[in-house]
């Protein structure tokens, strides 16, 4: 795992977006196309705002995204689809986005998106790490051994609690119990993945982290196996280490 760290989230979002940039655009120039991965959270905003403004030829990349909440619509302030298309992909070209729809049967969307997945490999992954160390919705214990492209999975409440923090949801009651996320194996089967963690509330994540030896009461763990992997720190976040 090759390690960045930089002043504040704003610059630390600049970097990582010039870095973003660079590998859709060699994957374009190997392939004559890019298929990414966004995350998403308060820990991206700079990240992908610069990232929206570098030069890529967007109609040449495919979007997934990680994970979702099920039973809310994009009409819900906390969705992950709104998220992104209020903070990343309208008014770029897109070759193809794929949204997961929250409101879908579950297991039919799991089921759609792990064939689609299956057809567009992974280039760029932008990968978030959570309070808890969680990446995507793979709260701990993750499953570590599911060769399942996609999963529904149950929120903890560690996990809730960061969702009410971070001002997504009034109450622990009104983050849902369930999400499909993209599963750990699969999140690894990606070309290149780049990890964005600012904030001081990410600190003890990211030290126990690069403390740890691969851990699935740890998730985030699991990123310092890829053989391509960088983490995107900003003073806060990289200060116990």
């Amino acid at each position: 795992m090759n390690i960045e760290k930089y002043k504040d989230a704003a610059e630390m979002g600049e970097k990582a977006a010039e870095f973003a940039a660079g590998q859709i655009n060699g994957a374009i120039a190997r392939q004559g196309k890019a298929c990414i991965l966004a995350a998403t959270g308060q820990s991206q905003f700079a990240f992908l705002s610069a990232l929206r403004g570098k030069d890529v030829d967007w109609s040449k990349v495919t979007m997934f995204h990680l994970d979702e909440y099920i039973g809310i619509n994009e009409e819900n302030p906390a969705s992950f689809v709104r998220y992104l298309k209020e903070r990343f992909t309208n008014g770029l070209p897109f070759a193809r986005i794929r949204f997961i729809d929250g409101m879908a049967d579950a297991r039919e969307e799991v089921a759609s998106l792990s064939a689609e997945v299956a057809e567009c490999p992974v280039d760029v992954a932008f990968i978030g790490i959570g309070e808890n160390g969680h990446i995507a919705f793979n709260d701990p214990p993750a499953d570590f051994e599911t060769a399942a492209p996609y999963l529904v999975v149950n929120l903890t409440d560690s996990c809730k609690r960061q969702q009410v923090r971070e001002g997504w949801f009034p109450t622990l009651d009104d983050v849902p119990r369930q999400a499909i996320t993209m599963s750990p194996r699969q999140i690894m089967a990606s070309k290149t993945i780049i990890s964005v963690v600012p904030f001081k509330v990410k600190a003890d994540a990211v030290r126990n982290m690069l403390r740890s030896p691969l851990d699935p009461r740890i998730p985030a763990t699991i990123l310092k196996e890829h053989p391509a992997c960088t983490l995107y720190l900003d003073e806060e976040s990289g200060a116990g280490i």
